[in-house]
């Protein structure tokens, strides 16, 4: 049995008190071990090694493992838990709440990032993008590294240290205040723009980049798919992020409404055949994407309404199946002249203001001996419209 306790500076609750009674085994760091002092008949592996401190974990008959914060968050349940072990876990307030309480701002609409074990590169940038970010700081990564990154940027930071413990503390900075000293330790980092006032927004979590726009790198039928250089300014016509759902009409191989699912939106690809549904699960992978095996519109019967819908099959039937949802946002594209003139008439008919463009690229090929020359790629019409 193995029980993880958060640890925060507060008194442990009694069933935290309880396990450690019974307890063969206690781990944790340094600093918690001296703050809890476990009995004196409980063996003691402080967590320097934490695989190695994990493997004596997993052997032992009754353990405790002291943590941080929360430990489920950005913390130890994970590695547990890829080892195969189901703890129990008793939380205490993680130092992300303890940080935005200490400066007295709201976090609802925060963006948190971890450091650890992490390429810098990710945190940095997530503090460059967005209005409010929490970062769990590591070596190498810490409020002076942040700081020096982010000197530049309309930023305030509020480096939270030694939370819980006597000697706390949460500093107002610069980015180059906070880069010009050194800090103590452990200790979290805000980020904060100027703007962010506590008004509540919806955000992405920049968890992991979102898939590139590396080619047609997806499987499909025959061509059946949504080129890349198409993809891409249909995809900024959609604007997918975090609240939003996604249609992909006539989704074929999936792609751009995989494209949307790696921007965080949800997303129902609606297809009809079950060979291209077959694809689109299989091109999703990991992403989120429903898929609903119907001809559309029939197919819309019953499905939520979408916030942003991408209709690259179906006709013009599917379009205005679409529009009749109402969407704000709408992207339609055919690789038919004659269909484009009806669908700007439905789009004007059903209130939308909308524009177009042709895109004809043509695309590098190789030659003999290290010369290139241009392959003119078939002209797609698109058409995006909002509501008026």
């Amino acid at each position: 049995m193995i029980t993880i306790v958060g640890c925060d500076g507060s008194p442990l609750p009694q069933r935290a008190m309880d396990r450690l009674s019974s307890a063969t085994l206690v781990a944790g760091g340094r600093r918690h071990l001296e703050a809890v002092r476990p009995p004196a008949h409980v063996r003691q592996v402080v967590m320097g090694d934490v695989a190695a401190a994990l493997d004596q974990v997993g052997d032992a008959e009754e353990a405790v493992v002291l943590a941080s914060g929360d430990p489920g968050f950005f913390g130890i349940v994970r590695a547990l838990r890829e080892r195969g072990h189901t703890p129990e876990v008793f939380p205490a307030v993680s130092s992300v709440a303890g940080a935005f309480a200490r400066a007295g701002l709201p976090w609802d609409d925060a963006v948190v990032v971890s450091a650890h074990g992490r390429e810098p590169r990710t945190a940095v940038n997530a503090c460059r993008a967005m209005a409010k970010t929490a970062v769990f700081t590591a070596p190498g990564c810490g409020p002076a590294e942040l700081g020096a990154e982010l000197i530049g940027w309309d930023r305030t930071l509020y480096v939270a240290s030694r939370l819980g413990m006597p000697d706390e503390r949460v500093t107002r900075c610069t980015p180059a205040e906070a880069a010009a000293r050194s800090w103590a330790e452990p200790n979290v980092v805000l980020a904060v723009h100027g703007s962010a006032d506590g008004a509540v927004r919806t955000h992405n979590q920049p968890a992991a980049p979102p898939r590139a726009w590396t080619g047609d790198d997806y499987r499909h039928r025959a061509g059946m798919i949504t080129k890349w250089e198409v993809r891409a300014v249909a995809v900024a016509r959609l604007r997918p992020t975090l609240g939003m759902l996604v249609w992909d009409v006539g989704a074929g191989s999936g792609s751009v409404g995989i494209e949307c699912a790696a921007h965080h939106a949800a997303v129902i690809a609606i297809e009809r055949d079950p060979a291209a549904c077959e694809l689109i699960r299989h091109n999703a992978g990991p992403a989120s994407v429903r898929v609903v095996e119907e001809s559309a519109p029939a197919a819309f019967a019953g499905l939520p309404d979408p916030d942003a819908a991408f209709v690259g099959g179906g006709g013009l039937d599917a379009l205005d199946g679409v529009l009749a949802r109402r969407p704000p946002t709408v992207v339609a594209t055919y690789a038919a002249l004659d269909r484009v003139a009806p669908a700007r008439r439905l789009f004007a008919d059903a209130g939308y203001a909308v524009e177009g463009v042709q895109l004809a690229a043509s695309r590098f090929a190789d030659l003999p001996g290290g010369s290139f020359r241009l392959e003119a790629q078939n002209p797609v019409f698109l058409l995006a419209g909002r509501l008026s």
